[in-house]
Parts: structure tokens; C-alpha cells; sequence
């Protein structure tokens, strides 16, 4: 009974693992459209000012690649219970916050809490879900 108790907890933790993946890999997927079919309004929402030449094409394809690759990994993730796919995700977000910490300590930059810690959550929930949603034998 207990064997069976145990598999019904760890199935319930899958299913919370996939909702927590699939509800940021959403907005990141959304996000990266959003950088190609309005970047002024996306830059806004970061709190950057859209660059002209050069710089708007580096800021709209950047930045739709990053949010693209993460949202699209960690969704192709979940679909194939492939634990690599969720590896990508996971070092672009925790990337991104030692970025952030960086930029405060190095470059006088403002300490962006809020974004920091969501990188890191979303970050830590992928990799947790390289344990738990990922099938033991997909690597």
C-alpha cells in the first residue's frame, strides 16, 4: 500500500512540475513573438529604450532568440519527457540572473530583484523537472 501511495505523491508532483513548466515556457514563447511583431512595446516592458539600427536588430533578434529558445525548449520538454530539452531553459534564466547580479555589483546597474528571483525559481523548477517530469530512461 505504501509502494502505491508513494507513486500516486510522485505522479501528483509531475503533473505540478509540468502546469510550473508550461506556464512560463507560454510566456516565453509569447514574449518572443512579441519582440518580432512589436519591440517597442516589448523593450518598454523590460524597462529598455528600442535602439535604432544596428541596435534594434540586435535587441529583436536577441531577445526573441532568448525568449524563443527557453519558452520552446522547456515546452518541447514536457511534450517528449526528454530531460535535455529542459537543460537550455534552465542555463539561459540562471545566465540571465548572474547577469543581473553582475551588472548591480560591476556596472551601477539597479538590483532587479523581482526578475532575479523569477530567473532562479523558473530556473530550479526546470531543473527539477530534469528529475521528475523527464522519463527515466530519456536522457
Amino acid at each position: 500500500m505504501h509502494y502505491f501511495r508513494l507513486l500516486r505523491v510522485k505522479s501528483q508532483v509531475k503533473a505540478v512540475l509540468k502546469v510550473a513548466v508550461l506556464l512560463p515556457a507560454v510566456l516565453f514563447i509569447v514574449m518572443g513573438i512579441r519582440w518580432l511583431v512589436d519591440p517597442a512595446g516589448s523593450a518598454d516592458d523590460l524597462g529598455l529604450v528600442l535602439a535604432h539600427g544596428l541596435g534594434r536588430s540586435s535587441m529583436i533578434g536577441d531577445f526573441a532568440a532568448f525568449f524563443l529558445t527557453a519558452g520552446l525548449c522547456a515546452l518541447v520538454g514536457v511534450v517528449t519527457a526528454k530531460r535535455f530539452w529542459f537543460y537550455p531553459p534552465a542555463m539561459l534564466l540562471l545566465l540571465a540572473a548572474t547577469g543581473r547580479v553582475l551588472a548591480w555589483a560591476l556596472h551601477d546597474a539597479a538590483f532587479a530583484s523581482g526578475p532575479i528571483l523569477f530567473e532562479i525559481v523558473v530556473g530550479a523548477v526546470l531543473l527539477a523537472a530534469t528529475r521528475w517530469v523527464a522519463e527515466p530512461s530519456a536522457s
